[in-house]
C-alpha cells in the first residue's frame, strides 16, 4: 500500500490510461485495484493475472507495471503501463524482458500475446524491439471505452525468444 500515490499518479494520467482498458482512476479507485494486485500474488492457473510493479531503483518510486496473464495451456498475455514521466527511457523493456523470462523461462509457456490499440505507436516500437511479431489488424474489432476501435495483434513464441537471448551482443 505504501506504493498508492505513485500508483494513483499514473492511473489518473488521462494520456497514461488512453490506451489501456481501465478508466481514469482517482485515489479512492487505484487504493482498490491495488487492494486486488496484492492478493494476486501467484500465477498458478489459467486466468490468473500477476502485476508487477516498476520501481525507479533510485528513488523507490513506482513507475509503471507489467502483467502477465496465463490466458490457457501455456499461454500468456503481455501488458505494460507506465507513467508519462518514464516513457522512452527503456524501463518498459527492461520490465518486460524480465517478465517474458518469467512467462518462457519458468513458466515454460509456448507463446506470449499482447493486444495494441491501433495509434499506440510507442507499444508498437517496444513489442517489436522484444521480437514480438504482429499477426493481425481488426478494423473495428472491439468497442473499447465506448468506441470502435482497430485492434493489432501480436504474438512471441517460445523458440523465438530463445534465439533471440541466446544470440550473442
Amino acid at each position: 500500500m505504501d506504493d498508492l500515490d505513485d500508483l494513483a499518479r499514473f492511473h489518473g494520467d488521462p494520456e497514461v490510461v488512453r490506451y489501456v482498458p481501465w478508466p481514469v482512476r482517482d485515489r479512492a479507485a487505484t487504493e482498490e485495484t491495488l487492494r486486488t494486485k496484492l492478493e494476486q500474488t501467484v500465477l498458478d492457473e489459467h486466468g490468473q493475472w500477476l502485476v508487477l510493479a516498476v520501481e525507479l531503483r533510485s528513488t523507490g518510486t513506482v513507475i509503471g507495471e507489467v502483467l502477465l496473464k496465463w490466458a490457457s495451456d501455456r499461454q500468456g498475455e503481455l501488458g505494460f503501463a507506465f507513467g508519462r514521466d518514464h516513457h522512452g527511457q527503456g524501463y518498459a523493456a527492461e520490465a518486460a524482458r524480465a517478465i517474458l523470462g518469467l512467462a518462457f523461462d519458468d513458466l515454460g509457456f509456448h507463446r506470449v500475446s499482447a493486444t495494441v490499440v491501433e495509434g499506440n505507436d510507442a507499444s508498437v516500437r517496444l513489442l517489436g524491439r522484444l521480437g514480438f511479431r504482429q499477426e493481425a489488424r481488426h478494423v473495428d474489432g472491439e468497442v473499447f471505452k465506448g468506441s470502435w476501435i482497430t485492434v493489432l495483434h501480436f504474438a512471441l513464441l517460445e523458440d523465438e525468444w530463445t534465439a533471440r537471448i541466446s544470440r550473442p551482443s
